[in-house]
């Protein structure tokens, strides 16, 4: 939806979302109450709220807090019927989250006034097929860790036996019949039997959800120009787009790696300056470049180099951190610039694509 200035705004919609009701105060530009209501938070009924408020109000902005998926109904509705939704940083929000009397109504209200007074913190939304993407990774992302568990727990049952393991993969397909084959004692052999099965059974719908990403990675281009570099494949790549959304969103790479919780927080007072501990930022990034990282700096010479120079002074892990931030700063010039990684190795590259074709 085009971004639309607040100024030509009469009225300012506040809705606190609740997981069955959403409570709304809806205000003018000169913070007199208009209207205070509800609605069920179910798609049918905010698109007829949605419906209600232009008819009875005329151009109206509205503004609602980040909470988890179920803004997400609301904003599908309002923004069906044109209406401009601001989502709001709970985490930023400090009006609301220190608030002394918090009620549903008070919190609608207070996104009101932050609203009419354009002091909203806001989150990114992505447009739909963003989203749609990211629903996608994270289901793969929670099934595979779902599936150590399940290996974790097996190995803590097997390590009650002595039993010599022949196979290099244990969890591979001849380590998955050596285990369908052992015999153990009592409800131990229950317990074993159950996890082979539950191995079996995510690794086949892991295997599932990951040939739909590697399709939708063949036509995503700035999936394409990130596997270019070293240390990232489809799924991470796809990951790392489908978190930053629009580069364009970015003015420049520190803000990148900023919002990637990848540089130091920085304390001053007077002429006294100092760093402190890595900001807070986007979990998921930060988690998948520091795994690309990982890889990156054995095999890449350019991020090698600069890994040991560090390492050299700090240790391993804040090398590490130095060198995820260092591929955040150089991703944002290839998606902006829509240019391939300089260092690529051709040879591994076209064997990335050929992983994606279908």
């Amino acid at each position: 939806m085009p971004n639309r200035k607040k100024k030509g705004f009469l009225n300012y919609v506040g809705v606190d979302i609740g997981k069955l009701n959403c409570v709304v105060c809806i205000m003018n530009s000169d913070g007199s109450i208009m209207e205070e209501t509800k609605y069920n938070n179910t798609l049918k009924q905010a698109e007829i709220f949605a419906s209600s408020i232009m008819r009875k109000h005329g151009n109206c902005i509205a503004v609602c807090e980040s909470t988890g998926n179920l803004w997400l109904k609301t904003y599908q509705a309002f923004e069906k019927y044109n209406i401009e939704v601001k989502l709001a940083n709970p985490l930023k929000t400090k009006a609301i989250a220190e608030a002394r009397i918090k009620t549903d109504k008070l919190d609608a209200k207070t996104l009101a006034h932050l609203l009419r007074s354009d002091l909203v913190a806001e989150c990114y939304i992505a447009d739909k097929a963003t989203r749609d993407d990211r629903s996608l990774l994270r289901l793969r992302t929670s099934l595979v860790q779902d599936r150590t568990r399940v290996i974790n727990r097996t190995h803590s049952l097997l390590d009650k036996y002595d039993r010599n393991f022949s196979y290099s993969k244990i969890f591979g397909v001849k380590g998955l019949q050596w285990l369908r084959d052992l015999k153990l004692t009592g409800n131990d052999q229950i317990l074993l039997n159950e996890y082979v099965q539950q191995i079996d059974f995510l690794t086949r719908e892991i295997k599932n959800i990951e040939s739909k990403i590697r399709i939708e990675a063949s036509n995503n281009e700035s999936v394409k120009i990130l596997m270019s570099m070293t240390g990232i494949d489809y799924f991470s790549a796809m990951l790392i787009t489908s978190e930053i959304g629009k580069i364009k969103r970015f003015s420049s790479p520190q803000k990148l790696v900023s919002w990637a919780g990848l540089c130091p927080s920085v304390h001053q007072s007077g002429s006294t300056l100092y760093m402190g501990k890595m900001k807070d930022g986007n979990k998921k990034i930060r988690w998948i470049l520091t795994q690309a990282a990982n890889t990156a700096f054995r095999t890449d010479d350019r991020l090698r180099k600069f890994y040991l120079r560090v390492a050299k002074r700090h240790g391993h892990n804040i090398a590490i951190t130095h060198v995820a931030n260092k591929m955040c700063t150089i991703m944002w010039h290839m998606l902006t610039y829509k240019k391939l990684y300089n260092e690529r190795k051709s040879n591994l590259y076209a064997i990335k694509l050929k992983r994606i074709q279908h």
